[in-house]
């Protein structure tokens, strides 16, 4: 397997290795807003794209800027910065889930807010993407990773809680919403939304053993029959 296909691969599910790999040291809050990070649409220009839908214009925006060397950081590809080309991509494409993780480690890589060729603060990528779609649960799970690696944790509940309400019948989403209420301690929503992607078939047995192991592990109850099964089993019966 080569670097870019772990590096794929590592992204969805998002959070159990990647919740430790993006903790920063402590910073200030960064207050964003609308007005700090810009508008996300931008008159005369192209885009902006749903990175979840509008497959048919990635390909000129990631063979231009979102290079396997921009993905990994090694390299800018338009320019010698990764941060302009992640920068473009993300005007683009504000909810590029792949670039808002790229963006993300950049920003720990360099252990800073503000990274080289980026026309705003990191957090504001974040901001931007759900501004634009609002619900978009990978990437609010993704700043979900940025808060936590700031010790941000009311705040990442927060924007755990949104995500469960835009879940919906998504076995990977409930899963990865487990795991960051794990992270959070928040066992017993861990546990609901492990119990629901497995219900909906999701087989990764992780959250079950996270669980397991600092003892919050409950099995789901059997559906109870409604009161008027009983009553018809009786009348059917010989």
């Amino acid at each position: 397997m080569n670097a870019l296909t772990r590096a794929r691969t590592a992204a969805l599910p998002l959070l159990p290795a990647l919740l430790a790999a993006a903790l920063l040291p402590s910073a200030a809050q960064a207050q964003v807003s609308p007005e700090l990070c810009g508008p996300v649409y931008v008159q005369g220009d192209f885009g902006p794209y749903d990175y979840r839908y509008d497959k048919d214009k990635l390909g000129v925006v990631e063979r231009a800027h979102f290079t396997s060397e921009v993905e990994l950081l090694v390299r800018g590809h338009s320019t010698a910065l990764v941060g302009t080309d992640l920068n473009y991509t993300l005007a683009k494409f504000p909810n590029h889930h792949r670039a808002l993780l790229s963006m993300l480690n950049l920003g720990k890589k360099l252990k800073s807010d503000q990274v080289p060729g980026a026309a705003h603060p990191v957090e504001c990528y974040f901001e931007r993407a759900l501004r634009f779609k609002r619900n978009d649960t990978v990437a609010r799970m993704l700043y979900v990773q940025y808060l936590i690696g700031r010790s941000r944790l009311a705040e990442a509940q927060e924007q755990v809680d949104e995500a469960a309400r835009h879940a919906a019948g998504n076995a990977l989403t409930h899963y990865n919403i487990g795991l960051s209420y794990f992270e959070l301690k928040a066992y017993d929503k861990a546990l609901t939304h492990a119990h629901e992607a497995l219900k909906i078939g999701y087989t990764n047995q992780g959250l079950v053993e996270r669980l397991k192991s600092v003892g919050q592990w409950r099995e789901p109850e059997a559906d109870k029959p409604t009161a008027a099964e009983p009553a018809a089993s009786a009348a059917s019966a010989p």
